[in-house]
């Protein structure tokens, strides 16, 4: 098939471009570098530098089969700060590509969603059934557009998948995670071991889990790839299917910090901090149902594998 990938050069999109090249899929990249590398652009995929609100519907005149769209912008804090960069970047953006792609004739769309959408969940694991309730205009942005490609799914005939998850990590050979503001775990406290960072900080040690620190779901880049690729082929005419992506058990913030300093040798000190207001205790997503549609589930989910293949890309990057 013949594929657009939007925010392909950011580090879900590159990793999934890698996938449908390697599928034998011919995919042309469409991003406008505020976020993403072009040099994460896999080999073999056409790069278009620009916004998707500007010539989305010049690129899809040329033709395509479908759209994995993850394009958006992605910092919780920053959301909570400046919220109109998160409904005109994330939300009005990915109206203009939906109408692009309905004009164009554009038949199957995979969205890259998140299970932000849930908010603070009442169960865990989370099931697409459980209450949308958004914390932040993050989460609410992408709840936005869930319904919204529900809406033209339903009119226009559209076959659209979308996907939640919680954090993605792992590396796909050169490309991996590098952010200008990071805010994932497994990054920050790698920056620890290669000397970045003086410390790791743990934000409460007396939850009600195992060893007191929050437990949270990872899913290794290529799965995730995975994921996006099965959807790509499951996604139906008028239907708009929602997935969500774990690991059913996730890991807490003491053994993350614990694979990284097996997997670097390094000791990693951690200093601990109060409770961050907001703060669930567990956040994990079920998979069963995407195990069901998909037949899709996660076979890198061992955290020093994890951990593992996100160091040696950060050693990759590393000044000779």
């Amino acid at each position: 098939m013949k594929l657009l990938v939007t925010g392909g050069a950011g580090y879900v999109g590159s990793v999934c471009a890698a996938h449908l090249i390697d599928a034998g899929h011919d995919v042309v990249v469409l991003d406008d570098l505020s976020t993403g590398h072009r040099d994460a652009v896999p080999d073999g995929a056409h790069f278009v530098e620009g916004d998707i609100a500007d010539i989305a519907g010049d690129v899809l005149a040329e033709g395509f089969d479908g759209v994995l769209h993850f394009a958006a912008k992605s910092l919780v804090g920053e959301s909570v700060q400046k919220p109109e960069l998160y409904w005109n970047g994330n939300v009005v953006k990915t109206l203009r590509l939906l109408d692009a792609m309905v004009a164009r004739g554009i038949p199957r769309l995979v969205f890259s969603s998140t299970a932000a959408t849930y908010g603070e969940p009442e169960q865990v694991p989370i099931r697409e059934d459980a209450p949308t309730q958004p914390t932040n205009p993050y989460g609410a942005s992408k709840l936005a557009i869930d319904n919204a490609i529900g809406s033209y799914a339903r009119a226009h005939g559209l076959a659209a998948v979308s996907l939640r998850y919680f954090n993605v990590a792992g590396a796909h050979g050169r490309i991996g995670e590098r952010h200008v503001v990071e805010t994932h775990l497994i990054p920050l406290v790698l920056q620890v071991a290669a000397g970045q960072r003086p410390q790791a900080q743990i934000f409460g040690d007396d939850w009600p889990t195992p060893d007191g620190t929050c437990i949270r779901d990872y899913i290794h880049i290529d799965d995730l790839a995975v994921a996006h690729l099965l959807a790509l082929t499951y996604a139906q005419p008028g239907e708009h299917a929602i997935y969500n992506l774990g690991s059913g058990t996730g890991f807490s913030v003491r053994e993350v910090v614990e694979a990284c300093r097996t997997v670097t040798g390094h000791p990693i000190p951690v200093e601990i901090g109060p409770r961050r207001a907001g703060d669930p205790a567990v956040l994990v997503a079920s998979s069963a149902a995407a195990t069901d549609a998909l037949g899709w589930r996660a076979e890198k989910t061992d955290l020093n594998t994890i951990v593992g293949d996100a160091w040696s890309f950060m050693r990759l990057r590393e000044p000779v």
